[in-house]
This record gives C-alpha cells, structure tokens and sequence, in this order.
C-alpha cells in the first residue's frame, strides 16, 4: 500500500512538470518569431504559469487536470495573437454541441417542415408562373404566389422542376428560397387547417347547430383556423368568419400551395373576349385584398375585383356583390364560361363573388389572408351564375 502511494506521488509529480514544460513550449512558441506578443499590462506569466498552479503535485489525487488548463487557454486577453488559429485554441476543448443546439439544428432540417425533403418557398411578387416545360414559350399550368411551399424534383439549367399541391411543372430558380432560407421563410407561414370531409358542411355563425348559417363549404376544401371552441372551428370563408363543427373535418398544419390552372384556348364556344378578360384578370393573382378597394394592384375587394376587370371590356359593373347579378342574365352553374360570375352567400342573400376562368375554377379577391386567388368555383355553394358577354 505504501508502495503504491508513492508511485502516485512520483507519478503525478512527472506528468505536473511534463505539463509545466508543455505550457512553456506552448507559451514561447507563441512569441516563435520574435515579436512581443504580451499585452502591456498583463499577466506575463502566461500559459506557464496557469499550468503549474493548477497542477499542485500536492494535490494530484483530487486534480481535475482539464479545468486547470481551461481556465488559462480561454483566457484569450492575456495573450495577443496573429490571425493564425492560435487564438482558436480554446474554442476546440468545447467542440460538441449541447443538447440545445442539437435540437435547435434538428427543428431547422428540411424534413420537420410539414414533410417536405427538398423544400422550396417562392419568393415573388403578385405570382409566380408554374409552366408545363422549362421555357417561357410553355403553357401555364399553375400559379404560386409569394411564400408558396413546393417540393423540387430537380434543376435543369435556370429552371427547377416542382411539386406544389396538386401542379407540376417549371419555375425559374431565381424566384425560390432553398435550404436553410427556405426553412426559415416556411416555418413563419405554417398554418393549422381543416379539411371539409363531408359532401357539404354548414358554416354557422356562433359554435352551435342552433346558430345561423352563413355558408355551405364543398367537401376537399381547406380552411384556416382562428381558434377552437368546445369542439368547433372558427374559419375564415371569404370576408365572412363563421364556426364548423370538428365531427367534419380533418385537422392539419400545411403550408401554402401552387393553385392549379389552365390556359384558356379560343373555340369552343370561348370567344377572344372571354379568352383575354380571363387572361386580364388572373395576371394579378397574389395581389392583396382590402374591404372597399378598388385597386387591382395595390389592394381591391371580390365585388371592386369583378368592376374594375369588366371595366377593361366596356361593362359597368357596380361596387357591389348584392347589386351586380341584375346588369346581366343569369343562367345555370352548367351552362358557365369562362368570363361569367359567380355568386355566394347565405341562403338568398348575396355577399361575395368570383370570375369564371373554366375548368370548373374561379379567381376572385377573398379576403385579407389570401388576396385575390383561385379557388374551386363551388368550394361554396353557388347562389346563382350570370354572364354578361
């Protein structure tokens, strides 16, 4: 036993002076080439003597040898150095990350934003074209608008090849955020939605089936929610917010998507009038909606949209959703071109209303959230149809 404590007393008496000699060497090769590197001023015992005071022969069997080093290496005011990494060597006794940067950087992964594996958010003002080809000369098959999700499939070229929603296509890479860009700028548009599961569901007035209702939602259409009361849901439909019961829906968090579209061709009953007043009014797809607006481009509401755009064509139109029906004619949601407008609202009374663009689609300003978009044209209940071409 005596042996043994005597070893350890030698042993550790050898390694605190090795280490003494260690910080000497490190200490005068950090003034290698002659210049002063010690601030006036200062300790000018240096590294040395950080070493030897921590290193005590006298007390080797309780000595935490690591700290006695730190705490002198991290001391970077003591020595001044040239940029030559020297001054790093602190930094790399604490090279693992902690628990908490690890899930900082686990949340920042491109697969923890709502699924996606190769994110892209557009980056645009008003909309971004998705086009069936990797050319300017293909046709539009869809429209995002700024800060809408897509998953890339690949590059080719100046072009990126996406998944957003239901469109698939082309868009210029200059109009997308990728990687960590990407990430940042989606998890600020996260949103909790819920998706209509039933043929058509009733949007009341207060969270209650006593409440009255204010509009009939399409099954396959995703609302935004506000908030949750005793298990309903308050949404946004249009410019009006009601209240869904929960037993309807699917609840998710998405991000925004691509609207899909297609591109009006003349014939087949679409004259060159319809064809461009279509084309007209889905260039400001993105654009903002302001209740009483009457700017296309800086902020219009749904009945200020459908005025202004009609304007273009020699139609007045007042600025009015209730009012606009009785200056055309009116005519079966079957029989409705492109160019035609359709109207919504509570039972008979009318509150919002849209442009057909066909395919079964309308564009229309909706509400402050969204702007003016495209939507299914019976993503509500339509209350009547009426052309005016």
């Amino acid at each position: 036993m005596k042996f043994d404590y005597l070893t350890k007393r030698r042993v550790g008496m050898i390694l605190a002076f090795s280490l003494a000699l260690t910080g000497t060497a490190a200490y005068t090769g950090v003034q290698a080439d002659g210049e002063n590197r010690v601030l006036p001023g200062k300790n000018t015992e240096g590294l040395t003597a950080g070493v030897a005071s921590a290193l005590n022969p006298g007390n080797i069997e309780g000595l935490n040898v690591t700290a006695g080093i730190t705490d002198i290496l991290y001391d970077t005011t003591y020595v001044a150095v040239k940029n030559n990494g020297l001054d790093k060597v602190g930094q790399g006794l604490d090279s693992e990350d902690s628990s908490e940067n690890k899930e900082e950087k686990q949340e920042n992964t491109l697969e923890s934003v709502c699924g996606y594996k190769n994110l892209g958010i557009a980056q645009v003002e008003g909309n971004l074209n998705v086009r069936k080809k990797a050319t300017t000369d293909s046709s539009i098959v869809g429209k995002m608008t700024n800060h809408d999700a897509c998953e890339i499939v690949k590059t080719k070229g100046d072009w990126v090849k996406i998944k957003s929603g239901k469109v698939e296509g082309y868009v210029k890479s200059e109009y997308l955020l990728t990687g960590e860009e990407a990430v940042k700028a989606a998890k600020k548009e996260i949103i909790k939605v819920v998706t209509v599961n039933t043929t058509t569901l009733r949007v009341r007035e207060k969270a209650s089936e006593d409440s009255s209702i204010l509009s009939l939602v399409g099954e396959g259409e995703d609302l935004v929610v506000e908030s949750v009361k005793d298990g309903w849901y308050k949404v946004e439909v249009d410019d009006q917010k009601g209240y869904i019961s929960g037993d309807y829906v699917d609840v998710s968090e998405k991000l925004p998507t691509a609207e899909s579209v297609k591109e009006l061709e003349k014939g087949e009953g679409v004259s060159d009038t319809r064809v461009s007043l279509v084309q007209y009014a889905l260039q400001f797809v993105g654009n903002p909606y302001v209740w009483g607006g009457t700017s296309l481009t800086n902020g219009i509401d749904c009945s200020g949209f459908t005025m202004q755009v009609y304007a273009r064509y020699g139609i007045s139109l007042p600025h009015h959703a209730a009012s606009q029906p009785g200056y055309g004619r009116r005519i079966s949601a079957s029989e409705a071109r492109p160019g035609d407008l359709f109207f919504y609202g509570s039972g008979s009374s009318i509150g919002h209303v849209g442009i057909y663009i066909g395919n079964g689609q309308i564009v229309h300003a909706s509400n402050p959230r969204t702007g003016i978009k495209i939507s299914s044209a019976y993503y509500r209940t339509p209350i009547c149809v009426v052309s005016y071409l």
